[in-house]
């Protein structure tokens, strides 16, 4: 059956903190969102994903979704999550799938497992949630606060998404809600319960928590660095000449300058060592064996697609970037006024937060090439940690 995921990722996240929403905050050098969406775009019998964003998210969308299979053009979403889901639900209709799996985007650790049990769900059921037993012994309070009562555990269950439905009964169970000015349903469950629909269950799993306050965004980055145990260092070196020009590139950034680097590229000696030494660290060759000078479609390239392609041949092995460090060696430019925007860039091209960014300027006391000021040289580490299947 043709299976279609819906992943909401609208919300504002406020109680997580912070500049950005919680979805797109970094998990250890990919976000939240992008780990969500990665579990669906390679799983085999998921066949197309739709994605629901809000307006002001164009930018750090597009940078969660780069690359993945199956991703449909986003969708905007509404002032409610009853509302992004109904316009994910309209998205999709011309396509018309079986069955719609919708997922929360700030629930980045379901399993693959989980998402099987969905999909065989809604095979058979309208509608059928993951839930998990209560343990905690669960109060009813009034206005004031006080007990009025004590609900039996036994018969309470947590609900978690993926939540699994019939496609078009889903999406006809929205329209009526709507069209009756229903818009205070907190999950699609709730949804069909209103339509008039039983709603199935099926095991849920602990792990598959979704990211609310500031406590949960430390414990998920927790979560992700230990999921990949095996942790690789690798070193970058490179060096570029002096020639004519008024500026010199360094780390992505153009610094004015009265003269320019030599080199095939735009001679950006700091992402040149950066790109060594992540792929140093996969054990992966080197920027020439992946970029080689004789290729003329790389004269004049700017160097971020270079760091930017190494980054993506460690997701795509499954693994993240914990730290970069970068040593510039030179008697000029001066490096300090700009070390704050060149970190900035990186993090950019990378994914890896400012704060696992680290952005150093040395001399060499006048002594060799840099200390006559004939060119300028980059050192660089970066530490990456991949999945144990990895290991030997």
């Amino acid at each position: 059956m043709a299976c279609a995921v819906i992943v909401v990722a609208a919300g504002r996240g406020t109680r997580a903190g912070g500049s950005v929403p919680k979805q797109y905050h970094s998990l250890g050098g990919e976000t939240v969102l992008r780990r969500t969406l990665r579990l669906f775009a390679h799983h085999p019998d998921v066949h197309q994903l739709q994605v629901v964003i809000h307006p002001d998210d164009a930018e750090p969308y597009g940078r969660s979704a780069a690359h993945l299979p199956k991703i449909r053009p986003p969708t905007l979403g509404g002032a409610s999550r009853q509302q992004s889901v109904h316009a994910g639900l309209e998205a999709l209709a011309a396509t018309a799938p079986d069955i719609v799996l919708v997922h929360d985007g700030a629930r980045p650790f379901a399993s693959d497992a989980l998402v099987t049990r969905a999909i065989a769900a809604a095979t058979t059921h309208a509608a059928a949630i993951p839930v998990l037993p209560v343990t905690d012994t669960i109060k009813q309070v009034d206005a004031d606060g006080r007990v009025c009562a004590t609900p039996d555990r036994a018969s309470l269950r947590a609900v978690q998404t993926p939540q699994a439905f019939g496609f078009q009964a889903l999406l006809a169970a929205h329209r009526a809600a709507a069209a009756a000015d229903i818009d205070n349903l907190t999950d699609d469950a709730a949804v069909m319960e209103w339509a008039g629909h039983a709603v199935a269950t099926f095991p849920g799993e602990a792990e598959n928590v979704k990211l609310t306050g500031p406590d949960d965004l430390a414990r998920a980055t927790a979560i992700a660095f230990a999921d990949r145990p095996d942790v690789r260092t690798g070193t970058g070196f490179d060096v570029h000449a002096f020639g004519p020009g008024d500026h010199v590139m360094l780390g992505g950034l153009a610094i004015p300058f009265d003269k320019g680097l030599d080199g095939h590229s735009d001679a950006d000696v700091g992402l040149h060592a950066l790109t060594d030494a992540v792929l140093g660290a996969l054990a992966d060759g080197d920027i020439g064996a992946h970029f080689p000078p004789s290729d003329p479609q790389w004269k004049g390239a700017t160097s971020d697609r270079f760091l930017a392609f190494a980054v993506e041949r460690v997701r795509q092995r499954g693994g993240l970037i914990a730290h970069l460090d970068l040593t510039l060696i030179c008697e000029a430019p001066k490096v300090g006024p700009h070390r704050d925007a060149i970190r900035a860039i990186i993090a950019a091209i990378t994914g890896v937060p400012v704060g696992r960014i680290s952005i150093k300027a040395t001399t060499t006391e006048r002594l060799g090439f840099t200390g006559r000021r004939e060119g300028i040289a980059a050192m660089a580490s970066a530490t990456v940690r991949l999945p144990l299947e990895e290991l030997p």
